[in-house]
């Protein structure tokens, strides 16, 4: 182990209570998105914990389109003063929880159980004690640290990473971004786009005693909703060259009726219905032609039958990809192995990840965390704390060979 590693790992040893105390802090406040609540006072206390640190925060009021986020802000931190940039991205919303017992962190066997602990409360505790690190230790040179901490990653990040990219917040010039995911440890340098839809169909109610006076929104919805159901049998036959998980599949992956609903009541001809198609594409695929694709396949079934529906795309995000021989990439392959002990592993993400809105901007970019993805939104969400140590030990070690 060279001095620099051990200086790093010992001042993060120093802080391992700090760091739990921290998380723990952070799991209490239910920042669940939907419906986007307690954001500010999740702000707060990361506010308050990046001043301790020496990270120069400050909170930015952003501007939801969706309209549904409770009070949405931007947390914005800065280590060191030079003109070399690399970016520390995060989200503090979380998913909504199983049970309320979730947002009381509980530590057992060197882990932290609660939402948000792998997604991603833990990898922001990560990214701001390796921020810190990197900063009283020296390792930072001629460069900066700028940490983005965004409040709707769980709901399409339009008004926090959208915001930072509208308002000319992400610097093109940037050598990296890297992003707390739960990765598991792989380095995520590509991850699927995204194409979102919601379906309504228009009936006319009736009595059920009058059923034949009706039309059935419901029935025009099975039929519309089955051309979908085999497209995403299609896709899922296609496969990435992109490396990932072995246990993921490599098709495009499309759900039908993640969302549904109409009708209002059991003995009423339904006058209405909806249902939602979610897909997540490969970086291979052309997203704008496959909405097409899509929304064709939907509207022909519907003029099949005389459907009256209507078709509203809800999330349109591109796919992002870093080639893994970038000197950037190579780099923190490196780091990554000399912290773990083990050679790194490059793989797509399964989902889609914030690593898009730098990417587009030309700066590599990367997920890589502490948590792991099969538990993730689960009711066992953890995160081991020995490897939030480890993954805040590469941040500040990556920042310090890039920044140097």
């Amino acid at each position: 182990m060279t001095n620099q590693a051990a200086q790093v790992e010992a001042w993060l040893d120093e802080r391992a209570g700090e760091m739990a105390d921290l998380l723990e802090r952070l799991v209490a406040v239910d920042s669940e998105n939907p419906p986007g609540r307690e954001l500010r006072r999740c702000a707060g206390v990361l506010r308050e914990a990046m001043d301790r640190l020496g990270l120069a925060p400050e909170v930015i009021d952003v501007a939801d389109p969706s309209g549904g986020l409770d009070d949405p802000c931007v947390v914005r931190g800065t280590a060191g003063d030079g003109g070399k940039l690399i970016y520390f991205h995060g989200h503090f919303d979380v998913v909504p929880a199983q049970s309320r017992e979730q947002f009381t962190a509980v530590r057992r066997d060197g882990r932290i159980i609660g939402r948000g602990t792998a997604d991603m409360k833990g990898g922001i505790v990560s990214m701001l004690y390796g921020a810190a690190a990197a900063k009283e230790l020296g390792l930072l040179g001629d460069g900066r640290i700028v940490v983005h901490l965004v409040c709707d990653e769980e709901t399409g990040s339009v008004a926090g990473a959208g915001h930072l990219r509208a308002a000319g917040l992400i610097d093109p010039g940037a050598l990296a971004m890297i992003t707390a995911e739960p990765s598991g440890g792989s380095i995520w340098h590509a991850a699927r786009g995204a194409v979102s839809l919601r379906v309504d169909i228009q009936g006319r109610e009736a009595h059920v005693g009058q059923a034949d006076r009706g039309v059935n929104a419901f029935q025009h919805m099975l039929h519309i909703a089955r051309p979908a159901e085999r497209y995403a049998a299609d896709l899922a036959g296609r496969h990435t060259a992109y490396p990932m998980n072995p246990g993921d599949a490599r098709g495009s992956m499309l759900v039908v009726g993640g969302l549904s609903g109409g009708g209002s009541n059991f003995n009423v001809v339904p006058g209405s219905a909806f249902f939602t198609v979610d897909g997540r594409y490969n970086p291979e695929e052309d997203l704008e032609g496959e909405l097409k694709r899509l929304t064709g396949l939907i509207e022909g079934a519907a003029r099949e039958i005389g459907a009256d529906v209507s078709i509203r795309t809800t999330q349109l995000q591109p796919s992002a990809a870093t080639d893994q021989d970038h000197p950037a990439a190579r780099a923190l392959a490196r780091v990554v192995g000399e912290v773990e002990g083990t050679p790194a592993r490059f793989e797509m993400c399964a989902g889609i990840l914030e690593i898009r809105w730098y990417a587009q901007l030309g700066i590599p970019a990367f997920g890589y965390g502490a948590g792991r993805l099969d538990v993730s939104h689960g009711p066992h969400e953890y995160v081991d704390e020995a490897a939030m140590r480890r993954c805040a030990a590469v941040y500040a070690r990556y920042a310090g060979d890039l920044l140097t």
